[in-house]
């Protein structure tokens, strides 16, 4: 039984940070200006950039 669980985690754990990130990113962009603006620019362009280096490789 833990070889089935250790093995979800190793298979959705990136995409699961990167959803977060995404989300979070999405949720600071509707707060509000400012440095809210730029935390949401940063939580969206790591997801964008992890995926880019993706494609790239």
């Amino acid at each position: 039984m833990s070889g089935k669980g250790s093995t979800f985690w190793k298979t959705f754990a990136k995409p699961g940070w990167i959803a977060l990130l995404t989300g979070a990113g999405l949720f600071m962009a509707l707060l509000g200006d400012g440095w809210w603006d730029s935390l949401a620019w940063v939580g969206m362009g790591i997801a964008a950039g992890l995926s880019i280096k993706g494609l790239l490789t």
